[in-house]
């Protein structure tokens, strides 16, 4: 099925919504992953711009890929993040950027909110995504339509606004495209999957696993 702004607005519609999330047109193909990655397919940036945080010239650049429905992905946020934001990115020694890779529409629809609310201001987009994270069970449910308004007007996004963002094609293309060549060049097919300077780190990691990657580029 090919993703359009008709499809995605009539699944949305739909009380079953989550439950359609083994059908996404999202969905990952392949399971295989290359030992090593080109750094400027890594380095490639998504069509909407790509959100980070810490210096661009930071002596490490950490690159996740996350679903906003994905429960690994909140757990790294709300418990690992932080302290590498504090230990890291605060202190200028590192460059994080999140990449959004829905796993189904539900995600979709919530990176979309989050871009939406955010333009192109990193520290909002990066504030979004930490309430989404955290109250990820009170909205990654049966009919997330509501509870995703609500999470939206807390950020000052109007029901008018939120019904927009969600019928925004090029906003939904852009997306897609990330995840697309997230899939095909980089052969990401879980979540969260991350790349430091280049290295892939698959799944939910602790702050000690990164320490361990981070502290040797930042000697060398």
């Amino acid at each position: 099925m090919i993703l359009t702004r008709r499809t995605f607005s009539a699944l949305l519609s739909m009380t079953g919504l989550v439950a359609l999330a083994g059908l996404s047109p999202l969905r990952l193909i392949g399971s295989a992953f290359a030992q090593s990655q080109s750094a400027a397919d890594v380095a490639k940036p998504s069509p909407l711009g790509d959100m980070a945080l810490g210096p661009e010239n930071a002596s490490v650049t950490i690159v996740e890929y996350a679903s906003m429905t994905c429960p690994h992905c909140a757990a790294f946020t709300t418990e690992v993040f932080p302290k590498l934001k504090a230990a890291y990115i605060d202190t200028g020694k590192v460059r994080f950027i999140f990449r959004e890779f829905p796993l189904d529409l539900v995600a979709a629809a919530g990176s979309m909110m989050a871009r939406c609310i955010a333009k192109n201001d990193a520290q909002k987009y990066f504030a979004v995504v930490d309430v989404l994270f955290k109250q990820q069970t009170d909205w990654v449910v049966k009919n997330p339509i509501e509870p995703l308004k609500r999470i939206g007007k807390q950020a000052g996004l109007s029901d008018e606004a939120f019904n927009a963002c969600l019928k925004d094609q090029a906003i939904l293309d852009g997306i897609k495209a990330t995840q697309d060549h997230a899939t095909d060049k980089l052969k990401v097919n879980s979540t969260p999957s991350f790349f430091v300077n280049g290295t892939l780190v698959k799944g939910e990691t602790s702050f000690e696993g990164f320490q361990k990657l981070i502290d040797p580029l930042l000697k060398a």
